[in-house]
């Protein structure tokens, strides 16, 4: 995963690259203390930064035209953009990138089996399909 706009449809070409996002007037919308503030802070200098507190209704802000533009975890762009009729995803591009792990016990056998396991199920579309079904079901 890692760091992507989310935007209103329609505004995908105007925000899908750092530069175009990191420009007086463009309004950046964050929830405050996390790693979505960090990241505007650091790479978004020139934008006006929007510090939103409640995060149930940050992405609202883009919607009603407050705000232009949210960089946020890939997923949970995905999953807003389904959420929120109007809001997209910008780019398909992320501008930084982010692994998940699992913490294991230092078990070699169980190790392979679970790298195995997670090779197979990204390579046969299971995580796809996964995802897809907990997206719809947050959506409900």
């Amino acid at each position: 995963g890692g760091k992507t706009p989310i935007v209103r449809c329609g505004d995908e070409l105007r925000f899908d690259t750092l530069d175009e996002i990191n420009r007086p007037g463009v309004r950046v919308i964050v929830n405050p203390g996390g790693t979505n503030e960090r990241f505007a802070r650091e790479q978004l200098s020139r934008a006006q930064l929007v510090i939103h507190p409640d995060n149930r209704t940050v992405f609202d802000e883009i919607a009603t035209r407050r705000a232009d533009v949210m960089v946020t975890d890939d997923i949970e762009v995905d999953l807003q953009a389904r959420a929120h009729r109007g809001l997209c995803r910008a780019t398909a591009q992320m501008f930084t990138r982010s692994d998940k792990a699992w913490m294991l016990s230092p078990d070699p056998a169980l190790l392979e089996l679970i790298n195995r396991w997670t090779e197979q199920s990204l390579s046969n579309g299971k995580v796809r399909q996964t995802f897809d079904a907990a997206m719809s079901s947050q959506l409900r």
